[in-house]
């Protein structure tokens, strides 16, 4: 029997997971990283115009968790943008809302992530916190029967590597991920698919820095407080101008402030790696990887920057496939322990 493996995602600005894999095809989804509380865990919406998320109850609240909680939304939107977000109960909720949407009772390994600043000394707690029974809501619950951590840019590096059909040579050669999310913009160098500690880190440099800055910029020349950053990000996604005051506000000029953002963080980086030259993949990922690309391009001229498709699921899906891997090196393990003459020595 197949061992049940999933992958979670929990960023700063959307929560990714893994619906479906089946062989090489992984499918995702996502919800905006926002969770509302309240006190009962009932939707005040009539049945016919239900939206869709759940509730999830943890500890003395139920949390609002899901693909519309925007729609749930009050003036104010929380994020946890601090090194200590999962170990918070709207951390916890984000999660078990992917766990209740993936619809599964049952997961034998489920691969989280963690910003490289934050690994080695969260990977305990957070592998303790999500192994067990989990609430996820309208009386059901999903257990979770082994759970690990690995950071963040690292499932990208598999994903690559997967996609491409290149993991016996990666396997030997030097690379750096670059990962810019919401709040942190994260990096690692791994030889082969192993960290490089010491020159791998995170830093707090990442759209959402981008977004209140535009926004500061926005609120200057239109004489009034203006916090819409849904809207800046897509309008610098799709470069179609947001809507203020009932007019188009073109966004061009503010470009070279929000790549400003962008060039700072990967100096920083730079500051990191003791050797470029012997880097033989970069590849470019996360939510924020279409802002910073001009910035890595110009950090590293002399290197091709490799992309993927969907890059915001690059992560969770080479969590995913880490996980896959490591069940079936235990499965192998095993066999070869049960077909091992007795009395054999070893």
């Amino acid at each position: 029997m197949d061992l049940i493996v999933r992958a979670v995602d929990v960023g700063s600005g959307n929560t990714k997971f893994v619906t479906e894999a089946s062989g090489a095809v992984i499918k995702c989804a996502s919800f905006p990283s926002i969770a509302y509380p309240s006190s009962d865990g009932s939707s005040s919406w009539p049945s016919e115009e239900r939206r869709k998320t759940v509730f999830i109850p943890v500890g003395p609240l139920f949390y609002e968790v899901g693909p519309d909680v925007a729609l749930a939304a009050d003036t104010f939107r929380a994020r946890q943008l601090h090194d200590d977000y999962t170990d918070s109960p709207e951390y916890m909720a984000l999660l078990r809302g992917a766990l209740a949407l993936m619809k599964v009772p049952h997961i034998d390994l489920l691969v989280v992530g963690l910003p490289v600043a934050l690994f080695a000394v969260k990977k305990s707690a957070l592998e303790k916190a999500m192994t067990g029974e989990h609430d996820v809501g309208d009386g059901r619950r999903v257990t979770v029967a082994k759970a690990m951590a690995v950071a963040q840019p690292q499932g990208a590096l598999v994903h690559y590597a997967s996609v491409h059909r290149k993991m016996n040579d990666i396997a030997k050669q030097r690379s750096l991920i670059i990962d810019p999310g919401s709040r942190t913009f994260d990096w690692l160098v791994a030889q082969g698919t192993r960290l490089v500690q010491k020159q791998s880190h995170s830093i707090n440099r990442g759209m959402s820095d981008v977004l209140r800055l535009l926004a500061h910029a926005i609120t200057k020349d239109i004489g009034a407080p203006y916090r819409d950053y849904d809207a800046i990000d897509l309008a610098l996604r799709t470069g179609k101008a947001p809507i203020i005051f009932q007019q188009p506000y073109e966004m061009s000029r503010l470009m070279p402030l929000a790549e400003s953002v962008a060039e700072q963080a990967v100096s920083s980086m730079k500051e990191w790696l003791e050797a470029p030259h012997s880097l033989q993949n970069i590849i470019l990922v996360g939510g924020g990887a279409f802002l910073f690309r001009r910035a890595a391009k110009a950090a590293f001229p002399r290197h091709r920057i490799n992309e993927v498709k969907e890059p915001m699921f690059a992560n969770v899906r080479g969590f995913q496939l880490a996980g896959q891997n490591y069940c079936r090196s235990i499965e192998a393990a095993t066999r070869s322990a049960e077909a091992e003459p007795a009395g054999a020595v070893r």
